[in-house]
């Protein structure tokens, strides 16, 4: 299949990714969107690796309140510059990450955020749980460590499944926007205030 300026423009709608980058996409896989679009988002998500160390020192503050007044949330959500930051894909992805902080309840924004101790003390109950189910000893260290990464993406914003689209998590998202934008994206603070609790 031939690169059409059709298919570039396709393309670009779709993943937000800049013209050469869509072009050579396209070329790699003979004019295949589908694949090309996969192609961008598996380089995406290696270029958001790298811009991990970039210093985000601007951002947006998200905030939502639930149509019953009984939940609100607010997200601090940190770029690299403040023209990022005054962005509408920026700010919306802010406001999402609220939305999804009120209904997902996350206790830390990162694995990082988790103390050791408690991260500790999860691993020593999930261990002896394993060993009371009687599972072979050979095989506990794996399902702990799959047990701990259940309770992970319970607690920490970004290991959470996307309320919006359950087949990624809130990291995933963050990294295809930082592929889309083309700067780091990090999460700071969040707050969450519900009625009753």
């Amino acid at each position: 299949m031939a690169v059409t300026m059709e298919s570039i423009k396709q393309l670009r709608a779709l993943t937000g990714a800049g013209m050469m980058d869509v072009k050579n996409a396209l070329t790699e896989t003979e004019g295949d969107i589908d694949k090309a679009a996969a192609l961008l988002r598996e380089r995406g998500i290696a270029s958001a690796a790298n811009k991990a160390d970039r210093e985000a020192s601007e951002g947006f503050v998200g905030m939502y309140l639930h149509h019953n007044g009984k939940i609100a949330t607010m997200v601090e959500l940190n770029c690299e510059t403040d023209f990022v930051a005054r962005n509408e894909v920026f700010q919306q992805l802010a406001k999402d990450l609220a939305i999804h902080i009120a209904m997902a309840d996350p206790t830390y924004a990162n694995r990082d955020d988790v103390p050791a101790d408690e991260v500790e003390a999860e691993r020593t109950r999930l261990t002896e749980e394993a060993a009371a189910e009687g599972k072979p000893e050979n095989v506990v260290g794996k399902i702990v460590e799959g047990r701990l990464n259940r309770y992970f993406s319970e607690i920490v914003l970004v290991d959470q499944a996307y309320i919006k689209d359950d087949k990624k998590t809130v990291g995933e998202l963050l990294a295809e926007n930082i592929a889309t934008i083309g700067e780091n994206i990090q999460v700071g603070r969040f707050a969450r205030i519900a009625i009753g609790e």
